[in-house]
């Protein structure tokens, strides 16, 4: 089985969460804007990928279901934990299933929620998931993750963060670095006033941190400094 791989280091830090993905084509004549590297489950979760994009595709859209049923119970978006443990269970689910494959891709889960804070989940093919501090999946990651070791502090910034993830991607980048080939994703946590904060319906809670994707003119700003 032949994978399509790309280093997709993700960094980590107690206030904040980072993940970029390299996002290159096979040939220029490809329209990158309908490649999507970074893609947000719901409005606290994001998820990159290391593999084939097919595969990726199917997994989020059931991540998506997956998170959309939960609210629907429960009022809220799930726990990254949660989340990740539904995504791993259907990967699992596949090495033991007569007629089908295992699914050619591994995942960096990122997200916040008010139970853990925010976490980082790397889910394998085979359905086995951890937690990270930071880490790094795809081509060159042994190398990634050494360099993560060395710049990983508790207390980075999101700028720093963004910095030293943009870093971790250039270690084993090959051409140039621009916002096309470069996806960012942040998590922005919540402060307490904005969690007491009360709904229009009024259930307390239920604001929730937004997971979002760095448009280009930021990735830019970023590579430029």
């Amino acid at each position: 089985m032949s994978l399509q791989t790309t280093l997709l280091p993700a960094l980590f830090s107690v206030k904040r969460n980072v993940i970029a993905a390299e996002k290159k084509t096979s040939s220029i004549l490809i329209d990158d804007s309908v490649i999507d590297r970074v893609a947000v489950i719901c409005p606290n979760i994001g998820i990159v990928y290391s593999g084939m994009g097919p595969d990726f595709r199917v997994l989020v859209t059931k991540a998506r279901k997956s998170a959309q049923a939960y609210w629907k119970i429960y009022g809220t978006y799930p726990p990254t934990r949660v989340l990740t443990q539904e995504i791993a269970t259907v990967m699992q689910q596949a090495t033991q299933s007569g007629g089908v494959r295992p699914y050619g891709v591994s995942l960096l889960v990122a997200g916040w929620d008010s139970h853990r804070g925010p976490t980082l989940y790397q889910v394998d093919p085979s359905g086995s998931f951890w937690a990270w501090k930071a880490s790094a999946i795809g081509k060159n990651m042994v190398n990634a993750k050494t360099f993560l070791e060395k710049r990983y502090n508790d207390d980075i910034s999101l700028e720093d963060a963004i910095h030293t993830a943009l870093l971790t991607l250039k270690e084993g980048f090959e051409g140039q670095m621009t916002e096309k080939t470069i996806e960012i994703g942040v998590i922005t946590v919540p402060t307490p006033e904005e969690l007491e904060a009360e709904s229009p319906d009024g259930i307390t809670g239920r604001v929730k941190p937004t997971f979002r994707k760095l448009t280009e003119e930021e990735v830019r700003d970023y590579l430029s400094l």
